[in-house]
């Protein structure tokens, strides 16, 4: 199939956070800190961490196997990951995961666009279905931000955790149930200094002077990315339900990148859609950057909140400044 009928369609998902739990508790233990505080302003109890020596290509290993299980499907295409914590600063992560996945020969590279980098991979991943160059992406979002947190931060160290997850999308017919359509991306570098890690790259490395400390760990201007993060996901996510066709009111599910349980409900609030509407996992595993949206996208699936059949909205918004969206009806297909 080619020309305007031919879609990437959703025919798997598979996700996977690591064993080890840190909980509220387990913060206020270390730092000045509180289960009410942390909860009462986020909406997270809980975090998963990778152990020492492990990375992010490890979880995102795991995730494309479960992804592709759940297609029963064996080889890809291309593989793309999306992450901001990879394995190393060079080369990318994603041709070592195709190679432990066994889909070696693909072709595989890296997308850096932290919380939004899931949605941007699904963009790419389907301009190569689309235009025949491939006939199978396996889209990977993996992320563990706890190896670039300040350990002295209770506020970063509050929100995050580390996890992956991943969709396979094949070739197939843009009416069919999982094909992506409505695709909407923007950015604003302008702000990049809202959300960033200041050291080890090429700036300030071409200074010749070591960093302080401070400078190699994550920061985030929180009360300004709060209200960037609210006007850019709910723009969004209507301009992609016009993209599709869809009225704002006939969306059934808007799976969100879970950032903070407040901007989920700020967000409903200004598109004027139901809470309900709104599937998080955000009290179990926190803010996983780039893996949050099929985190949750897995764990509504498993828990029956989504459902085949319902159209659903998938947005994030990150550093960069880049936000964006992608609309599609739910597939018939399990969460592994």
């Amino acid at each position: 199939m080619t020309g305007p009928d031919r879609a990437a369609v959703v025919a798997g998902l598979g996700s996977w956070v690591p064993p080890t739990v840190v909980t509220n508790d387990d913060l206020a233990r270390q730092l000045d800190t509180s289960d009410e505080w942390i909860s009462s302003r986020t909406g997270i109890r809980r975090r998963h961490v990778v152990d020492p020596g492990g990375s992010t290509g490890d979880l995102a290993v795991e995730a494309g196997r479960r992804a592709l299980k759940s297609a029963g499907e064996e080889r890809a295409d291309v593989v793309v990951v999306a992450t901001s914590t990879p394995d190393r600063p060079c080369p990318a992560t994603a041709p070592e995961v195709a190679d432990r996945l066994g889909l070696g020969g693909a072709g595989a590279f890296d997308i850096a666009a932290v919380c939004t980098g899931f949605v941007y991979a699904l963009g790419a991943a389907a301009g190569f279905v689309q235009a025949g160059f491939a006939r199978s992406v396996l889209v990977i979002g993996a992320d563990t931000f706890s190896t670039i947190l300040n350990p002295a931060d209770r506020t970063t160290r509050a929100i995050f955790g580390d996890g992956a997850g991943a969709v396979y999308l094949r070739a197939g017919a843009a009416t069919e149930p999982g094909a992506l359509k409505g695709l909407h991306l923007g950015s604003d570098g302008g702000q990049s200094d809202l959300i960033q890690v200041a050291a080890g790259g090429s700036r300030q490395r071409s200074t010749g002077r070591p960093a302080a400390t401070e400078a190699g760990y994550f920061t985030m201007e929180g009360r300004p990315v709060f209200a960037e993060a609210v006007r850019h996901m709910a723009a969004s996510v209507t301009a992609t339900a016009d993209a599709a066709g869809w009225a704002v009111e006939d969306i059934d599910k808007v799976v969100l990148h879970q950032a903070n349980a407040r901007i989920l409900a700020a967000v409903a609030e200004r598109i004027d859609l139901p809470p309900e509407r709104f599937p998080s996992n955000i009290e179990r595993v926190g803010n996983t950057v780039a893996a949050s949206i099929p985190l949750a996208l897995a764990d509504a699936s498993a828990d029956g909140e989504l459902l085949p059949g319902q159209r659903v909205v998938l947005g994030g918004f990150g550093g960069g400044l880049t936000w964006g969206s992608v609309a599609l009806v739910w597939p018939d297909i399990p969460a592994v």
